[in-house]
């Protein structure tokens, strides 16, 4: 221990005097590029827009330890032993300063901002040279930007269709009076021109067919633009396109099918299906059906980008396909331009086999879990992915005084299967959503049983779910006609019913733990701004989603019609088994504002309310909310906090009582880029869970308008996290601000801080929101 303490010392010994002559291998006569700063008049363009313009930027410094690779790469003299080279190798050269780099530098900004309408910019230099450190300062004067007087085109003159075209979607109006003259804004006018056009039929247009006419002469500080179109070279009009022949390879190598000699051997089997040419080999890939569903460039439809970028995605979305291939080739039919479509799907991997084993620790009690899972990704010859799962746990229960349970243990185990079919099966919108890319059926139905020493318990789930995507895949769809979960307890122990189930002490819990039979139907929306057509990433990502869950409507209207009984609890039953009602609705939306390459500011609100009504005087436990988790208010641990002011001082465990039916998180979150894997972030949350009826065994968890704000718990902290691309590692430690669970008066904890009582520690994978 003393040894390690010597050495660790002997370190920071080192790197404080390396600190102190971080000039140390500068040459004779140079300047070590101290720090540059950007000084910007311009509104909107400071110095973190400018920064990315640098040719020579400082050697990169970490918080608190300063310079760190600098100083390793100062330590060694020289390469002689196997530590100088990896001080060398891992360190960082000293950045020398460079006039030359900086002309340029300021000459990069300069026409930047020309760019951007500020035509009388300029961009002068200082630097500051002081024991062979040199400090560089660039002054950025914008001066009166240049401003748009008129606006005008001459599109019509040369083609009066594609006129109409882009008169008719507004995609003329994007400039007006008064505004600033940015070539960006005319480029990126042009690029959504041309995406318009090349939706419309004009297969081979080009951006560079639009140019403007700049004159700047107009007035002071004023520019008259005017908008024109090239005439085209090989006609008198540019050609709208038809799709024309389709023809695809349903997993028939193309190079094959070049050789005419092989032809006889390989057995084709050729289908014309509804306009569509498939051939297919002796062993047939994928049924035409299928084919059909998930193409989406057919013969006489006008030729558009997202349709090929549709069948794209539809066709490399089916599991049994490894990859896609699409050529396109235009011909002329009759004086009609068409585009002939040659489609090959590669077949991948059928088969797929998953082996899984776990250690798990709940609550201090060890177990193992272990699943094993096969999925078929051809199987009906349609696409149709099929998977079987099987999973088991055992977990080794320690000592309860509680319930008296020595050397006794908990197992589980249960079988899911699952089948989804690439294409919507719903007779009645089959027309009008049948060409829906990304679109799938799926069925599920699963069983599990849970035996702990005091009950058994028993699940039963059936599900029905539709998925599509709409508006160029910025709209996600999730609809859920008809799910069944049944859950019974076919056997309890005396002592745990006593203790638990007991109708005056726990008539949550044992609500909780009640035979049940869930029959719901669910609809939910997501949208996001980015548009996978255009590949532009929004400067403002946001990301909504919302949804609505029903219960109990199908068993309301059978027992409506007579078709069940009362039990001798009040409870209306179907096929004697009590159902559950309720009404269930959330919606979440987060955003994110980039500052520059490594400074983003991230923002959250989730909302989510249920009502039970009806045969249901309780939410089923598993559809009630809960608070505090890496995901929610990080100053408190997973289902510790709330609803509202509610708090019991237990030694045990009181995760029954630590649910709601409203629920309100709000996040905003600083991320910083420290290198490239490692990311800082400092958070502030707020939020909580509530009842929506005023519970005897929740004191103080009902919600209430008046007062709800008050009961906001507030946490703020730091994060570390560990981004490897394709998986992101984070760490969260969140400390107690306002904690609405202790006596008013002393709930400001953020004044008066205990670190045991406030703090949560949290590991997950992957951004909170």
């Amino acid at each position: 221990m003393i040894r390690v303490k010597r050495y660790i010392t002997f370190i920071l010994w080192i790197f404080s005097l390396v600190a102190c002559n971080v000039t140390r291998k500068v040459p004779e006569g140079s300047y070590l590029l101290n720090r540059t700063d950007i000084k910007s008049d311009v509104r909107g363009i400071g110095s973190s827009a400018l920064t990315p313009y640098l040719r020579q930027k400082p050697n990169s410094s970490m918080i608190l330890l300063g310079r760190v690779k600098l100083q390793m790469y100062n330590i060694p003299n020289d390469n002689s032993s196997w530590l100088n080279r990896q001080l060398h190798k891992y360190g960082e050269p000293p950045v020398l300063y460079n006039e030359h780099l900086a002309v340029i530098s300021a000459e990069q900004m300069r026409l930047l901002l020309k760019n951007k309408g500020y035509l009388n910019v300029k961009v002068d230099t200082a630097v500051v040279k002081k024991n062979r450190r040199a400090s560089v300062t660039y002054n950025v004067t914008g001066n009166e930007p240049y401003r748009i007087r008129t606006f005008t085109d001459t599109i019509h003159s040369v083609d009066t269709t594609v006129h109409n075209i882009l008169s008719r979607s507004r995609q003329l109006e994007w400039m007006k009076e008064g505004d600033i003259f940015d070539l960006s804004v005319l480029e990126e006018g042009r690029e959504r021109m041309t995406a318009m056009l090349r939706n419309r039929g004009y297969y081979n247009f080009l951006k560079e067919n639009f140019y403007f006419i700049a004159d700047t002469t107009a007035g002071i500080n004023q520019v008259d633009v005017t908008l024109a179109l090239n005439n085209p070279s090989d006609s008198t009009r540019y050609r709208q396109h038809y799709i024309g022949n389709v023809t695809v390879l349903n997993g028939v190598n193309p190079v094959l099918l070049q050789d005419s000699t092989r032809h006889a051997s390989l057995d084709l089997d050729t289908v014309d299906y509804r306009g569509i040419r498939i051939i297919s080999g002796k062993n047939r890939f994928l049924r035409p059906r299928a084919v059909y569903y998930n193409t989406f460039l057919r013969p006489g439809r006008l030729y558009a980008d997202r349709t090929v970028e549709r069948t794209y995605a539809s066709l490399n979305g089916m599991g049994p396909v490894n990859q896609t291939s699409i050529n396109l080739t235009p011909a002329m039919r009759n004086d009609s331009a068409r585009i002939d479509s040659r489609i090959t799907l590669f077949p991948g991997n059928l088969h797929y086999t998953q082996f899984g084993i776990d250690g798990t620790n709940s609550g201090g009690d060890l177990g193992v879990a272990g699943n094993v899972m096969y999925e078929h990704r051809n199987f009906l010859k349609g696409g149709e992915t099929f998977r079987l799962q099987l999973n088991a746990a055992y977990e080794f229960i320690s000592a309860s005084d509680s319930l008296n349970l020595l050397d006794k243990s908990f197992y589980e185990y249960g079988a899911e299967a699952f089948l989804s079919i690439p294409q919507l099966l719903l007779p009645w919108l089959m027309k009008r959503l049948g060409d829906q890319p990304s679109a799938s059926t799926e069925f599920s139905a699963g069983i599990n049983f849970q035996k702990r020493p005091e009950y058994l318990r028993q699940f039963f789930n059936l599900s029905t779910r539709f998925q599509w995507s709409s508006v160029e895949w910025q709209l996600q769809h999730m609809l859920e006609p008809a799910g069944v979960t049944y859950v019974r307890m076919p056997w309890k122990t005396k002592r745990f019913e006593d203790l638990y189930l007991n109708e005056k002490t726990n008539p949550i819990l044992r609500y909780s733990y009640d035979d049940l039979l869930i029959m719901r139907s669910a609809y939910s929306l997501t949208y996001t701004n980015y548009n996978r057509l255009g590949r532009r990433m929004p400067s403002v990502p946001v990301r909504f989603r919302s949804g609505i869950e029903v219960a109990g409507w199908l068993p309301r209207i059978i027992t409506g019609m007579g078709g069940g009984e009362v039990n001798d609890k009040g409870m209306k039953t179907l096929f004697q088994q009590p159902y559950s009602e309720y009404l269930k609705g959330d919606f979440d939306i987060s955003a994110s504002h980039a500052f520059d390459e490594n400074n983003t500011l991230a923002t959250h609100l989730a909302v989510g309310i249920a009502w039970p009504y009806g045969n249901s005087g309780v939410l089923p436990f598993e559809k009630r909310y809960f608070g505090g988790g890496a995901n929610s208010v990080r100053g408190w641990s997973t289902r510790t906090l709330g609803p509202g002011t509610y708090s019991r001082d237990s030694m045990r465990s009181d995760f029954g009582h630590k649910v709601g039916d409203v629920k309100i998180d709000l996040s905003l979150e600083f991320r910083r880029k420290l290198t490239g894997i490692f990311e800082l972030a400092a958070f502030v949350d707020a939020g909580n869970i509530w009842t929506v009826r005023d519970y005897m065994e929740q004191p103080g968890g009902m919600f209430r308008w008046n007062g709800f704000y008050r009961e906001l718990a507030v946490a703020y902290g730091l994060g570390l996290r560990l981004n490897l691309d394709f998986l992101l590692i984070r760490v969260d430690g969140g400390m107690k601000a306002h904690n609405p669970g202790l006596p008013e008066g002393s709930r400001w904890t953020i004044f008066k801080p205990a670190f045991r009582r406030d703090f949560a520690f949290h590991f997950a994978i992957g951004y909170p929101f």
